[in-house]
């Protein structure tokens, strides 16, 4: 494998650290994501192939963490129940986003140079 192919699939994740609780990183990022595109916590549970409850728990500690939910759950009726997510939850994503392009470009040289160390996948 190539230094470049190494260091692209070995970039940094970002992790943001509220008190104990991981208010955000890169599996609750994907699965915001999801929502975003599905409108429902359970399609999107099955994109990122979990459960609903993890899904559940994972949206919970997002609106647990931040002033305001990130994502909020409609009742059903006729056409069925779903998930929004909201403007503050849009967001935290683009602030999430553009903090990990910065990380990544602020130590790319680090991680080409590490990455040379590492072992190949296989």
């Amino acid at each position: 494998m190539t230094t470049a192919r190494k260091t692209a699939s070995r970039q940094p994740k970002v992790r943001i650290l509220i008190g104990a609780a991981t208010a955000l990183g890169p599996g609750k990022v994907d699965l915001l994501e999801a929502i975003a595109r599905t409108g429902s916590i359970a399609a999107a549970a099955r994109e990122k192939n979990m459960s609903y409850r993890r899904a559940w728990l994972l949206v919970d500690t997002m609106n647990r963490c931040f002033r305001d939910d990130l994502v909020v759950r409609t009742t059903g009726g006729r056409g069925g129940g779903g998930a929004k997510v909201t403007p503050m939850g849009l967001d935290v994503l683009a602030r999430y986003r553009d903090m990990e392009d910065k990380a990544a470009a602020s130590v790319r040289e680090e991680v080409a140079a590490f990455a040379d160390l590492l072992a190949e996948e296989e």
